[in-house]
């Protein structure tokens, strides 16, 4: 029996389905690590391909960061993964989220949050984002433009708060905007190289947890870079 011709991508030869491909990307997560099961069915539903550059389509479930518009990245699944399982969240939290940029992680925040409010500080970069997330139906989500080192304070406070852009330290606005058991997860260190950290805000003080080191594009802001 004659089987159908494999689809040609760009180039590459297209084998799999995108959800198989997401699957794949599931077991890589939980073989390096991540085991928190809400965010692993999160990572499996959320369709990075809807997120990246047309012409990385076809890296869409690679393992790395890749370039979008504005001089940005999406980051690597894994470190989207890291990130939001240092979250601890249980699905009723309300979360700031600091960087928009394609709207992936945000789409991750949104599956397992009950609210998102996600700054970019590149009004290119939000409305893209946000032409996704309506298209994708994510009602739970509010997406603004401006300086993500100040937070929203008309918002606040929040329960957690991500920050997917490097700083020399926890930005005091942002601390100030946690509830008191919160936890912010920020890498923290110099341009080129930092430790991705969970800060709790426990009685008021920051308890600052390293988790791995990485690298992130800068914060940039009145408390930031």
């Amino acid at each position: 029996m004659p089987t159908d011709p494999p689809i040609h991508f760009r180039g590459y030869i297209q084998m799999e389905t995108d959800k198989s491909q997401r699957q794949k990307l599931v077991e890589q997560l939980r073989s390096r690590g991540i085991e928190n099961p809400r965010v692993l069915a999160a990572m499996g539903s959320v369709p990075r391909e809807k997120f990246v550059m047309e012409e990385n389509e076809y890296e869409a479930y690679a393992d790395c960061a890749l370039p979008i518009d504005c001089g940005q990245t999406i980051s690597q699944p894994f470190m989207v993964a890291v990130m939001t399982a240092a979250m601890e969240l249980s699905g009723n939290e309300k979360v700031l989220e600091i960087g928009t940029g394609s709207g992936y992680q945000t789409a991750v925040l949104a599956e397992l949050a009950d609210y998102v409010v996600s700054i970019e500080r590149h009004r290119f970069l939000s409305e893209k984002a946000a032409k996704r997330l309506d298209k994708m139906h994510y009602d739970n989500v509010r997406l603004l433009v401006g300086d993500g080192s100040m937070g929203r304070p008309d918002e606040a406070p929040f329960d957690r708060i991500m920050v997917t852009a490097a700083s020399q330290e926890c930005p005091p606005a942002l601390f100030d905007q946690l509830v008191e058991g919160g936890i912010i997860v920020i890498p923290v260190g110099g341009r080129y190289s930092q430790t991705l950290e969970a800060v709790h805000k426990i009685e008021g003080q920051a308890r600052r947890e390293p988790i791995l080191e990485c690298r992130f594009v800068p914060l940039i802001g009145e408390q930031g870079w």
